[in-house]
């Protein structure tokens, strides 16, 4: 019988392998940063979520081994068991407080907070109101919900204004989006969200994770740079992208919402804790995110110069103000091409082509970190135009 299966498995990848779309893996053999070594060579590295620069700070890495000398390597329990550290309260009212929200609870991932609020929240007489480009672990955790499902075009205000008037008749009514569309970078229209859902009397829910530790004023994230940090009900994020690159997620929330994902989110109750050596890096980051501002103004200056020298080459950019910098191609061949070539003049980059994104759309998305030089910037440009001149 596995014969089979083996057979069918391998047709299975081989169509898969013929439209482009089989994912391979680097493998690194130095600490992530904005130079890394893969199989021996340097490399400059221009597709982390490492947006601060954070992932291999020597502080973090101090305070990350004085947590393992004092609260141990791992909990072997879920939080209502004995797996609540002085630490987790910790870095759950630092959150709380950071986000401007009323409470806060950790997960071992975002995917898992995304994976565990909808079920918890909305039931058969509710609707969710979801932005078509949604992650994949908004979309699942919908998916594991029985209430009534809405989808809404990417950022279309009017669009969105359709589908509540559709769910009107729902008892409670949710509008979720990302912040930030980790594929284009561009930025949910959330001053405009906020105003259908009071409008239409919803709540509104914000999956933050590429937007923490650098949008905003203090680094709150996108409702923080929209102006709307009172009027969003939950925010979801990671402490795997800005605040560390670790791994975790957490929902940031009004405090009956986080009480009741205490109570019955599956995630949360039936996952080890986030282990106290990650908890500790968190704090830290979150400590010199409060130190000044230094590291977001180098982040979006780097952004800002990469984007003018690559538009004056003529390069086809996405328009926008986040790291996230999409260099779009035609064509999905000419995408895998430039990014092969990028990986000759030792740039790691990455080419994304359908169905990660709509056909037709190819493209490298370049992510910038605080840690990058100008230098590297200007490296980075440079082997983009000497790839595109040998074709």
């Amino acid at each position: 019988m596995f014969i089979d299966i083996r057979n069918q498995l391998t047709d299975e990848l081989a169509e898969i392998s013929g439209a482009g779309t089989t994912k391979t893996e680097s493998e690194i053999t130095s600490a992530q940063g904005s130079h890394v070594t893969i199989q021996g060579k340097p490399f400059l590295n221009f597709c982390a979520n490492n947006y601060l620069g954070l992932s291999n700070n020597p502080e973090i890495i101090a305070a990350v081994k004085v947590s393992l000398d004092e609260h141990g390597y791992g909990l072997s329990s879920v939080r209502f068991i004995c797996g609540t550290q002085d630490l987790h309260l910790q870095l759950e009212a630092e959150l709380t407080g950071f986000l401007h929200q009323e409470a806060t609870i950790l997960f071992p991932s975002c995917f898992d907070a995304n994976g565990g609020i909808f079920e918890v929240l909305m039931k058969e007489q509710d609707a969710i109101i979801s932005d078509e480009l949604n992650h994949a672990s908004i979309i699942d955790g919908i998916r594991l919900s029985k209430a009534q499902r809405f989808r809404y075009k990417n950022r279309d205000m009017q669009d969105l204004e359709q589908q509540l008037i559709s769910a009107q008749s729902a008892r409670r009514r949710l509008i979720v989006t990302d912040g930030v569309f980790s594929m284009d970078g561009y930025l949910a229209p959330l001053k405009e969200i906020c105003d259908l859902a009071e409008k239409y009397d919803a709540m509104v829910m914000v999956d933050d994770s590429h937007a923490v530790g650098f949008m905003g004023t203090t680094g709150a994230g996108t409702p923080e740079h929209f102006g709307v940090g009172d009027r969003v009900d939950i925010i979801s994020g990671t402490l795997g992208k800005a605040l560390g690159g670790a791994s975790g997620g957490y929902i940031s929330a009004r405090s009956e919402i986080v009480d009741i994902l205490r109570q019955k989110a599956r995630p949360y109750l039936f996952s080890n804790s986030v282990p106290p050596s990650v908890v500790s890096g968190s704090l830290k980051a979150l400590e010199l995110l409060k130190s000044g501002e230094g590291l977001r103004k180098t982040l979006h200056s780097n952004a800002k110069l990469f984007r003018q020298l690559m538009e004056a080459e003529g390069f086809k950019l996405l328009p926008g103000e986040h790291p996230i910098v999409p260099v779009m191609f035609g064509s999905e061949s000419d995408a895998v091409e430039c990014a092969n070539g990028l990986h000759s003049e030792g740039i790691h980059a990455v080419a994304f082509s359908y169905p990660v994104v709509p056909l037709g759309k190819a493209r490298i998305r370049i992510q910038i970190s605080a840690e990058h030089t100008e230098q590297d910037i200007y490296d980075c440009v440079a082997a983009f135009i000497r790839v595109r001149s040998c074709k």
